[in-house]
């Protein structure tokens, strides 16, 4: 888009412009959120964790922690004993099943540990963010 010069028709060009780029940014966040149905990722993700303690997959209070990452974005090490209420050996090995399943991740063995979205786990946690694969 090229400006010719300054004053009035400039300015109204660029509020035209930022509204139609704002009204296209609310669309999309709109659309995603449509997608995602963020109010029931909490639930479809503990019922994962649910599932997977069940079959033996992921240690118990696995769902505690998935849950307290998901609500505090991280989690300090030193915080996951108080969720859990466990051991540090407890947790060092909830931890790490839940990092070997690929939904937990942290820059290095001491940093918060933070929550992951697999892609294998993509049509579990979010569905109908992908469409479907024909058959």
């Amino acid at each position: 888009m090229a400006w010719h010069g300054c004053g009035a028709l400039s300015e109204e060009m660029l509020a035209a412009f930022t509204n139609f780029f704002l009204e296209v940014c609310i669309d999309q966040v709109e659309f995603m959120e449509g997608l995602m149905q963020p109010h029931a990722l909490r639930t479809r993700i503990l019922l994962w964790a649910e599932e997977e303690i069940k079959l033996s997959k992921l240690p118990p209070s696995s769902g505690r922690i998935l849950e307290a990452v998901l609500y505090r974005g991280n989690l300090p090490r030193s915080g996951v004993a108080s969720v859990v209420g466990a051991s540090t050996r407890t947790v060092t090995r909830i931890v790490s099943a839940l990092t070997e399943a690929g939904v937990l991740t942290s820059d290095t063995p001491y940093a918060p540990v933070r929550l992951v979205f697999p892609a294998a786990l993509a049509e579990r946690w979010m569905p109908g963010l992908f469409p479907e694969k024909p058959e």
